[in-house]
């Protein structure tokens, strides 16, 4: 009893602030004007539709029970009733039309991406989301938001913690409060799905085609979503977070993002020392590797481990060059040319070196460049 009531308890949850709730029923509470005018819409249509199943099956028991054949009823004979006939034509049309008005006025201005602050455009990976500012303040930030290696190794492990677990991310899509941001989606491999329920957004992220729809927060705080297109096995590892802050913390965020990039801007020509490169290799790993393959490099079910791999192992460099800029295994491994020829050098040298993996080799940024061409 006692490790049940211990089990129960590590599985206890409260209600996360702008992601879901505990027993939701209802739509997230809205903090943009498009959610709120999409949940009155609902609301509105939910009363109509209910009004008129009231409607139509009263009318069908009343008449079933008032002229049923046990209390002597008989039935009328007749085949036409231009009445009739105008009445159920000219109330369904009156509803039809009075549904439809208010779902165009929603429609059309959740699809108005015109005049926006910010122009971010969101593309879907297997199985992440790489952000990049393309106009407005912050433009020339690009990074990739994965979910939190913490959170994947609760999972791998049964033991759920948290009240974000599985939405926690490692990097936050930052954006400054009551400004209109438009977010441009595409993919990198298959379909995927933008959605933000908080902010009533909702937009496929389809491979070679570009799609966009927008915000405006009203309210600071942080907004949680997921890919809600089935995109492959690690679907439900593809959050989204969203913090929304000041202009003043925005433009604070804006400026540390910028001299971060340019302290890690690399010269693709530099030759790095094994060390350097096993030290940044680390990080890389971390940030983006471990969730699949686990910070031992031991994989998992399909992962295959990268400890004592013979792709790692090879004394030719570029089979796992190739590996991390085309993937592998009808993407189980998916590819990571977004990495900077220098993290893909990193961590390659990283895993050759790691573990029991003793290889002594180094790979060097220039050797990815080529491999790139």
């Amino acid at each position: 009893m006692s490790s049940l009531a211990a089990s129960s308890s590590a599985w206890a949850v409260n209600s996360l602030p702008g992601g879901p709730a505990v027993n939701q029923l209802d739509m997230h509470p809205a903090v943009t004007k498009i959610a709120l005018e999409q949940q009155n819409l609902h609301y509105l249509l939910l009363w109509i539709c209910s009004l008129i199943f009231v409607g139509v099956f009263g009318v069908m028991f009343y008449s079933i029970f008032k002229h049923r054949k046990s209390k002597g009823a008989k039935s009328a004979d007749f085949h036409e009733s231009t009445t009739v006939e105008i009445i159920w034509t000219v109330i369904p049309f009156i509803i039809v039309v009075g549904m439809a008005l208010p779902a165009t006025k929603v429609v059309v201005a959740q699809k108005d991406t015109t005049n926006a602050d910010l122009t971010i455009k969101a593309t879907g990976y297997q199985w992440k989301w790489g952000y990049d500012y393309i106009k407005g303040e912050g433009e020339g930030i690009g990074f990739l938001s994965t979910l939190d290696a913490s959170q994947r190794a609760l999972s791998d492990a049964g033991t759920p913690q948290g009240d974000d677990y599985l939405l926690k991310v490692d990097h936050a899509l930052v954006v400054p409060v009551n400004k209109k941001v438009r977010i441009i989606t595409t993919a990198n491999d298959v379909i995927h799905s933008f959605m933000v329920p908080a902010f009533g957004i909702k937009q496929d992220a389809i491979p070679g085609f570009v799609r966009d729809t927008w915000f405006r927060a009203e309210k600071i705080g942080d907004y949680y979503g997921q890919c809600v297109e089935l995109c492959g096995k690690e679907h439900a590892y593809m959050p989204i977070h969203v913090k929304v802050v000041s202009e003043a913390d925005y433009s604070t965020w804006v400026q540390g993002q910028l001299k971060e990039m340019q302290s890690k801007a690399d010269d693709p020509n530099k030759v790095w020392t094994p060390e350097d490169l096993i030290a940044r290799g680390e990080k890389v790993y971390t940030s983006n590797c471990a969730a699949c393959h686990q910070p031992n490099g031991k994989g998992g079910g399909a992962i295959k481990p990268l400890d004592g791999s013979p792709k790692v192992l090879s004394d030719d460099k570029n089979v796992q060059i190739q590996v991390l800029l085309h993937g592998q295994n009808n993407g189980l491994m998916p590819a990571w040319k977004q990495l900077s020829d220098t993290e893909i050098a990193a961590v390659i040298t990283y895993t050759k070196n790691h573990w029991s993996n003793k290889t002594g080799q180094v790979v060097q940024p220039a050797e990815v460049r080529t491999a790139r061409q």
